[in-house]
């Protein structure tokens, strides 16, 4: 069975260790078996890529990096800090809701 993750791909998030540390983006990729999230603008690196069909330049190019679930906090809500997740059964369905708030994270 799969490990529940606090993060799920869309979510806005604040990254708190590393070298992007207080940096907020949204969720582009969670990789669950890695216990990694990719999040949009967070954690650059540079990648040398050689000339090929879909790059004929080559070059340099930056990206994203994965960065480690445990570096990452969801941001609530309705305050706009970030928070631990908390799960909660409403209408027979578990949901994500914000330890801060009580908000529901959809």
């Amino acid at each position: 069975m799969a490990k529940k993750l606090h993060i799920k791909k869309g979510d806005t998030v604040m990254v708190i260790a590393g070298e992007s540390r207080g940096y907020q983006g949204k969720v582009l990729q969670v990789l669950p078996r890695k216990n990694k999230a990719i999040v949009e603008g967070a954690n650059i690196v540079s990648r040398h890529s050689k000339p090929d069909a879909k790059n004929t330049e080559g070059g340099i190019i930056k990206k994203e990096a994965p960065i480690h679930l445990s570096n990452l906090m969801v941001i609530d809500p309705k305050e706009g800090k970030p928070t631990r997740v908390g799960r909660r059964k409403e209408d027979n369905k578990l949901v994500r809701y914000s330890k801060i708030s009580g908000e529901e994270i959809k």
